[in-house]
């Protein structure tokens, strides 16, 4: 699946709660951005809450690959917490997200039906709460050039309406850009096309 030209996130993290025949269901909604920003809270969730009985957890992430999905069970049936907490996120059409149910064993089993609707219930309690984000995916850039061609360049970024992130002048011009990734192409193509021999544009890292 390719990455979308826009999609919806998190504002800010967010919480909810869920009760079912004595166990406590805790749920965690994080804006996040790689596996490594979701290690890392998973990680910090499992010692703040390291009494708990299971840290299960789901997450939808874009790539360059497009978007990638994750679930763990931490112990519990087979698809019975991460699945649910995963249809949920996907149920708000979200991107970029990871949820974390946190669960406090009440001593009585509640069978596949009953966990897997409690950990739906839950994320979607903590989902719920959260303050949703549309975000277009954007490329960033650099053009380099000569001090007698910052008018045209300056034109075309204003025109583009592309965010300027850094302007840096020695023996000509530097300014690092961001544009939305569906204007990229279009942006890019006018900067190369300007009559001037000293404009050079280049992805920047």
């Amino acid at each position: 699946m390719p990455e979308p030209d826009s999609y919806l996130t998190l504002s800010a993290p967010s919480s909810g709660l869920y009760r079912e025949k004595g166990s406590k269901f805790l749920s965690f909604a994080f804006p996040v951005k790689d596996e490594q920003v979701i290690k890392e809270t998973v990680g910090r969730l499992r010692k703040e809450y390291h009494d708990a009985r299971h840290h299960c957890y789901a997450f939808r992430i874009t790539g360059e690959g497009g978007i990638r999905e994750g679930i763990h069970d931490d112990g519990e049936p087979g698809h019975s917490a991460g699945r649910p907490i995963l249809r949920q996120i996907e149920s708000f059409n979200l991107v970029n997200v990871l949820v974390i149910v946190v669960r406090y064993f009440g001593g009585v089993l509640l069978g596949v039906g009953g966990l897997m609707h409690a950990y739906k219930t839950a994320a979607r309690d903590a989902l719920e709460h959260a303050s949703i984000r549309r975000v277009e995916p954007e490329d960033q850039f650099e053009v380099l050039f000569g001090y007698d061609d910052l008018s045209l360049v300056m034109k075309v970024l204003d025109e583009e309406q592309v965010r300027i992130e850094h302007q840096f002048y020695d023996q000509g011009g530097r300014i690092v850009f961001s544009v939305p990734r569906k204007k990229s192409e279009s942006c890019i193509s006018r900067l190369n096309s300007l009559p001037a021999r000293s404009v050079r544009v280049r992805q920047s890292k």
